[in-house]
């Protein structure tokens, strides 16, 4: 956690549940149970990432008052309730597709790789008073983690029901992010 001023207590109480959830996400997705399935352990690790996104648009639903960004932060709500569903309701099925050991190890490999880059971007985020700033600057290192774990598990032999869950993945969060960034540089967000 990296302060760069005095925070008041608004930016303080939304501060607190970002790093509380953060701290939840990094250890759900270091510690979830994984198989000698890709597509399994792709599910494994995703689903929490998708709730800690919920929880942290959830947060800012609660301070924010900067409309574009309520849109946003409900976009990612409602899109990835429903792909935990999806993803739940595919991961038995998904698990039944095994993969090499040498395949596994190559591909948690990167995706360890992924994550710590993700976690680390998103633990050195500057705490300041602007909680629509702070968000935005969460939540892309966040998005950009998606993308790069979906893009990674698409270069292997997955369950083809997941396929299309990567790229809706990929395709929503590269949105989320250029709309988050453009609306860094618009007044209303500070």
């Amino acid at each position: 956690m990296q302060t760069s001023c005095k925070l008041s207590s608004v930016a303080k109480n939304y501060l607190n549940t970002f790093h509380c959830t953060l701290d939840g996400m990094i250890q759900d997705m270091t510690e979830a149970e994984l198989n000698n399935s890709i597509s399994y352990n792709y599910i494994a690790q995703m689903v929490p990432h998708h709730q800690a996104a919920i929880e942290m648009s959830q947060n800012l639903l609660q301070y924010t008052t900067f409309i574009p960004l309520q849109d946003i932060a409900c976009g990612i709500i409602a899109e990835q309730t429903k792909s935990i569903e999806t993803m739940q309701e595919i991961q038995c099925a998904c698990g039944m597709r095994k993969n090499c050991s040498q395949d596994l190890c190559l591909y948690q490999r990167r995706v360890d790789q992924i994550m710590q880059h993700m976690f680390s971007s998103m633990s050195s985020t500057p705490d300041t008073n602007q909680i629509n700033a702070n968000f935005i600057r969460e939540m892309v290192p966040h998005h950009m983690g998606a993308i790069e774990m979906s893009k990674t598990t698409l270069q292997y032999d997955i369950c083809p029901q997941l396929k299309p869950v990567l790229d809706a993945i990929i395709s929503s969060q590269q949105k989320g992010i250029c709309q988050m960034r453009r609306l860094l540089h618009q007044p209303g967000c500070m």
